[in-house]
């Protein structure tokens, strides 16, 4: 009997021991793991930073920035998610200092979108013209003069979009070259990125290079312009000259001193645009078609 009854006592401590033990792993053995699994920072898998270029890191040739389908005029049929990003403070054609990436080509900011809190509004086929720019989980951003502080992303196609003083940035798909600018002042909405996340030309007085609005002030107005039938000023061509609202019939691209401002409509009405300066390609600041333009405001 007194054997019986040690017995039963032993295996009643073993017992309680073991619910213990159980306890102090949370209860049935597995909450540890969960738990585990579901607390690393979300912060875990962004990109990690270094200073200087790609070349002086030793980053790979035609990886990243520099990989063929990396390029803006690619539109891929999803977005790409680069190995890694350089963010340079740099020039490129008026605009200086804009930001480019490691092949050289112009970042953009997006009106429509917002910095606080980040937030893209550029989807679907707008992000097939604004490539949005993508460095994968756990990827390398290379900061070329460009303030750690200013540079944060938000999460968009399994990968990070990459923001600057919280815009989020894009390429411009008709950018077919290094260094052009065709996407400064596209629909007035459109402008190259600084590096501290303004819009690059303002203020400067050659915004309107590519169709860019005009800093208040900066440009008289034109009283002449001459209207290009393509792109790159390619004849045959027709000069406007004169006051108020002229009827315009060519559309490729336009010469022009000053500032005015091109309609899509007859009589000035529909879409407008305010430009300054040569445009050399209408169609790539949102105006395949002008049919009009107001001089002297």
């Amino acid at each position: 009997m007194l054997r019986t009854r040690a017995r039963a006592a032993s295996l009643a401590a073993l017992a309680t021991a073991g619910v213990l033990l159980l306890s102090a792993c949370n209860g049935d053995g597995n909450d540890g793991a969960a738990d585990a699994a579901a607390s690393p920072s979300a912060s875990a898998a962004e990109p990690t930073f270094q200073n200087g270029t790609a070349q002086q890191n030793n980053a790979q040739p035609n990886t990243g920035d520099l990989a063929p389908d990396a390029a803006p005029a690619a539109v891929p049929k999803k977005p790409v998610a680069r190995s890694w990003v350089q963010l340079s403070a740099g020039k490129a054609g008026t605009l200086d200092p804009v930001v480019i990436n490691g092949a050289g080509f112009t970042l953009y900011r997006f009106d429509k979108d917002s910095a606080q809190p980040s937030k893209s509004t550029c989807l679907d086929a707008c992000a097939s013209t604004w490539p949005p720019y993508l460095v994968a989980k756990g990827g390398k951003v290379f900061l070329d003069g460009i303030p750690k502080s200013a540079i944060g992303f938000i999460p968009r196609d399994g990968a990070f979009q990459v923001t600057i003083g919280g815009w989020p940035v894009y390429l411009f798909s008709k950018d077919t070259k290094p260094g052009a600018t065709n996407g400064q002042g596209v629909g007035g909405t459109w402008f190259g990125v600084t590096p501290d996340g303004k819009k690059a030309g303002q203020g400067s007085g050659s915004a309107g290079q590519n169709g860019g609005p005009p800093a208040p002030g900066a440009v008289k107005p034109a009283t002449s312009a001459t209207f290009f039938n393509s792109a790159n000023f390619a004849d045959p061509a027709e000069g406007i000259a004169g006051s108020g609202c002229k009827p315009v019939r060519f559309s490729g691209s336009l010469q022009i001193s000053g500032a005015a401002k091109l309609w899509d409509g007859p009589n000035c009405t529909g879409k407008s645009q305010e430009v300054q300066g040569d445009v050399k390609d209408l169609a790539a600041i949102g105006f395949p078609a002008v049919k009009s333009i107001r001089f002297g405001g």
